[in-house]
């Protein structure tokens, strides 16, 4: 019994392995063809099993260098019932890379790099016509704005609520809407879900 049980234990967990690598390799976070990543490993660019740094809340073994931008210009409209601060937790890590501050091979202790990111994904520093990230969204945001479903109650489509799925920490971060694991091509700009007909921002916009 014992060793079925090990069985299928290790076969569980391959299953997992394997499903959680599928997801990553060629997407556009498999960054192991690159030139700048001389280890041609895929995880290791944002992730280490030891000596991870762990100053940033929800970082998962992180071992890419953070930027060190203090104020980033931020969204803000008066029609906006959030308190616009600046990005912290799973944000700051995205905008590790999408800042264009510090360079992309820059992971592992490697402070001298010189390859920046570039192109559309470039988010830059002035996150003034993104949307809002790093905000609280809870049930008093939903009742004061109006226009927002309560994230507290579940949502067809999520099997769940969007407390649970897509915010962390009850905040909106870059997460809520890209799924940096996602395959390329099977969701167009790492979407959590399809957008089509609006799909992903009605989620939580109730209109």
């Amino acid at each position: 019994m014992k060793k079925l049980n090990l069985f299928f234990t290790l076969a569980t967990l391959l299953l997992v392995s394997q499903l959680g690598f599928a997801q990553i390799t060629g997407s556009a976070h498999d960054f192991s063809t690159q030139s700048w990543n001389t280890t041609t490993e895929i995880c290791i660019v944002c992730h280490t099993p030891h000596n991870a740094n762990t100053t940033v809340l929800n970082a998962p073994l992180w071992n890419h260098a953070l930027s060190t931008v203090a104020t980033y210009a931020m969204y803000s409209s008066a029609t906006m019932n959030s308190i616009a601060g600046q990005p912290d937790g799973s944000s700051k890590l995205c905008l590790s890379c999408h800042d264009g501050t510090v360079a992309l091979e820059n992971f592992g202790g490697v402070t001298a790099g010189t390859n920046v990111m570039t192109g559309g994904s470039l988010m830059g520093t002035d996150l003034s016509n993104d949307h809002p990230i790093s905000i609280t969204y809870d049930a008093a945001l939903a009742a004061a704005d109006g226009g927002l479903y309560n994230p507290t109650t579940t949502q067809s489509g999520l099997g769940g609520t969007i407390s649970a799925t897509m915010l962390i920490g009850n905040k909106m971060q870059c997460s809520s809407c890209h799924d940096v694991h996602n395959s390329a091509g099977t969701t167009n700009g790492l979407l959590l879900k399809s957008n089509t007909a609006s799909a992903l921002c009605l989620t939580c916009h109730d209109k």
